[in-house]
């Protein structure tokens, strides 16, 4: 039976975990961690301490080596030089790698990036994905070059993404797929039968960070577009909309039929605060006040009524997508 392979995981956020757990576990035998590089410990929460991330915290209790560069230079390409590394493996690690360090590993340096490529290159796949209205996405394993997520594919795994998914639920089920995908492929790779084909560079699209002003809803859009785009953007940056003088977070939408003035609140239910829009009624599931939790419609409106009729203000949506 021939060796695993050794592997050295980048990444820095926890969406990794699961695969990482079964690397550590059912997966040795395909591929042996050996070291693991992260992100530098950051100021978190409003206490701005100083604190480890996830992937770290979950090497080092498995007593893998852990490195931290501010940037991969020679020090790091050295670093992972004398891991003995036949493959890295990149997934969310937050740094742009230099062509010496990719292809120091024997086998070069892959990627899990969180989208069916050549769709959504670029910093927020997930939310991008939803807040578009796509009803699938996926994961793509592919080898990393220097363009932007631009490399030759080998694999991919897809999920479905229902109307009412957040970008937490999608995350979650993105973060489980990757097992299943590294299952099919590294024994593949490790016997020289993993093929790679070019992205269509013609169907590329761009996705960019996101910022805290990507929260806005303008209410002459479509429901659906709205749904989406809160579902999407959930739970950060998060839809806001000024309600009695104070911004109102939405955390789960749906569209409904009917109609109504754009901007204008037909009434209240169990289920969600009812708005009118550009086509169709926005029901707004889950909501939260400033101090607040996030609360169901119906917990959150027994605190904080909202008057039909109440007209709330429309704010700009700035595209997340470019082809460019």
């Amino acid at each position: 039976m021939p060796l695993p392979l050794r592997l050295v995981f980048l990444g820095s956020d926890p969406i990794a975990l699961p695969l990482l757990t079964w690397l550590a576990g059912e997966g040795s035998a395909a591929a042996t961690l050996v070291a693991v590089f992260t992100q530098p410990d950051r100021a978190v929460g409003r206490g701005q301490q100083v604190q480890p991330n996830a992937i770290k915290t979950w090497a080092l209790a498995r007593g893998l080596p852990v490195h931290q560069p501010e940037k991969l230079h020679d020090d790091a390409r050295a670093q992972l030089a004398a891991a003995g590394a036949d493959l890295a493996l990149v997934m969310a690690y937050g740094h742009i790698l230099r062509d010496e360090f990719i292809a120091t590993p024997r086998l070069g340096t892959l990627n899990l990036h969180t989208s069916l490529l050549p769709k959504f290159r670029g910093a927020s796949p997930i939310q991008t994905a939803i807040a578009s209205g796509e009803r699938e996405t996926g994961v793509t394993l592919m080898r990393i070059v220097k363009k932007l997520d631009a490399g030759p594919v080998a694999d991919v795994e897809r999920v479905p993404i229902t109307p009412l998914d957040t970008a937490l639920e999608v995350e979650a089920k993105l973060a489980a797929t990757c097992v299943p995908l590294l299952a099919r492929a590294l024994p593949r790779l490790r016997a020289g039968e993993l093929a790679f084909a070019e992205q269509d560079e013609c169907a590329a699209t761009h996705c960019r960070k996101l910022e805290k002003g990507d929260g806005g809803l303008d209410f002459a859009a479509p429901a659906a577009v709205l749904a989406a785009r809160v579902n999407g953007l959930f739970p950060w940056p998060a839809c806001s909309v000024e309600i009695a003088g104070q911004p109102v977070k939405f955390g789960l939408a749906e569209e409904l039929a009917g109609t109504g003035v754009a901007g204008e609140v037909l009434g209240t239910e169990a289920a969600g605060l009812l708005i009118g829009t550009g086509r169709g009624v926005l029901r707004v599931r889950r909501l939260q006040r400033p101090g607040g939790r996030m609360l169901p419609a119906a917990d959150f409106l027994r605190g904080c009524p909202v008057a039909a009729g109440t007209k709330l203000p429309s704010r700009p949506m700035p595209p997340l997508v470019t082809t460019a």
